[in-house]
C-alpha cells in the first residue's frame, strides 16, 4: 500500500494504481518493480505537507495495488483504461504509477483530456520504435490520437523526424532551460499529466532506462507538477526501475504526494 493511502475504495477522491509493465523498455530494465520501488520508498515521508497546511491521510487515497502485465501490451492497455475509466466515472482522480511509459496511453484513453502534458527528457513522437506502435518511445504520438494537443516539458533528445513533427502546432516543446519560467496556459481545458522520471538529469534520479544528462532539477518538477495538478484529471509517474539506490523512487513518491496535495488544495 502507497503510504498514507488510507481509504476505502467506495469514496476514494484519489485512486493509486501500480501499473508494472515492462514489455518494450530499453536501456536499462526493470519498470516492472517501479511500483515496489515508489511505494517503499514513501515510508519515510511526513504525514503534513506544510505548503498546502494538510495532512496525506486526511486527502481520502485508496491504493488499488497492481495491475499485473497479462496479454499483449494492447490488451494490458484495454484493461487499465476500462479499470482507470471506472474509477474516473465515480469522480475518483487516478494516480497511476508505472511500469514503462505505455501505461500513460490506460490514462489518456479512459479520462479522455484535451491536453496531455508530459515532463520527459524524449519527443516520444514516433510513429514507431523498432516497429512497435505501443512502445515507451512513442506515448506522446499515440496521445496526440485522442488529446487536441501536447506540451513536451524537459524535452532534450529525439530523432530528427520528431524534432519536424514537434514544430506543429499541436505540440509545444519546452526544453529544460525554459522550464522554470513556464506558466500553464489551460482555458477550461482537461488536462492529464504524466511524469517520466527520466525528466529529471540523471544525475538526480539514475535509475531509469534512458537517461539523459542536462535536465530538470527535483525542485523545478515540484513547480511544475504544482501548477499543472490543479488542472489535471489524472496523473502518472512512469520510467522508474530498480537500478540505482532508490534515488529515482523516492523523487517519483514525493512528486505523486505534491501532485496530490496540490490537486487537493485547488
Amino acid at each position: 500500500m502507497f503510504p498514507g493511502a488510507t481509504a476505502d475504495r467506495e469514496g476514494a477522491d484519489y485512486v493509486v494504481v501500480g501499473a508494472p509493465l515492462d514489455r518494450s523498455t530499453t536501456g536499462a530494465p526493470g519498470t516492472r518493480f517501479g511500483p515496489r520501488q515508489v511505494r517503499a520508498a514513501a515510508r519515510s515521508f511526513e504525514n503534513y505537507d506544510h505548503h498546502t497546511g494538510r495532512q496525506f491521510t486526511d486527502l481520502r487515497v485508496y491504493d488499488h495495488g497492481d495491475v499485473g502485465p497479462h496479454g499483449k501490451a494492447a490488451e494490458y492497455l484495454s484493461y487499465l483504461e476500462s479499470l482507470l475509466g471506472e474509477f474516473a466515472d465515480a469522480g475518483t482522480v487516478p494516480a497511476v504509477v508505472g511500469g514503462e511509459h505505455t501505461v500513460s496511453l490506460g490514462g489518456i484513453r479512459a479520462l479522455e483530456p484535451d491536453v496531455f502534458v508530459c515532463l520527459d527528457a524524449h519527443l516520444d513522437l514516433r510513429e514507431a520504435y523498432a516497429g512497435n506502435p505501443l512502445s515507451h518511445a512513442v506515448v506522446t504520438r499515440r496521445a496526440l490520437e485522442t488529446a487536441d494537443r501536447a506540451v513536451v516539458i524537459g524535452a532534450r533528445a529525439g530523432s530528427e523526424p520528431e524534432w519536424e513533427r514537434a514544430a506543429d502546432a499541436d505540440v509545444t516543446v519546452v526544453e529544460p532551460a525554459e522550464a522554470s519560467a513556464w506558466r500553464p496556459a489551460f482555458d477550461g481545458e482537461d488536462v492529464y499529466l504524466s511524469l517520466d522520471i527520466d525528466a529529471a538529469d540523471p544525475g538526480y534520479a539514475p535509475g531509469t532506462g534512458t537517461p539523459e544528462p542536462f535536465g530538470l532539477d527535483p525542485t523545478t518538477l515540484r513547480k511544475l507538477v504544482r501548477a499543472i495538478a490543479p488542472h489535471a484529471v489524472g496523473f502518472d509517474v512512469v520510467e522508474v526501475n530498480d537500478r540505482d539506490d532508490g534515488q529515482a523512487a523516492v523523487l517519483a513518491a514525493k512528486l505523486l504526494r505534491a501532485f496530490v496535495f496540490a490537486h487537493a488544495a485547488a
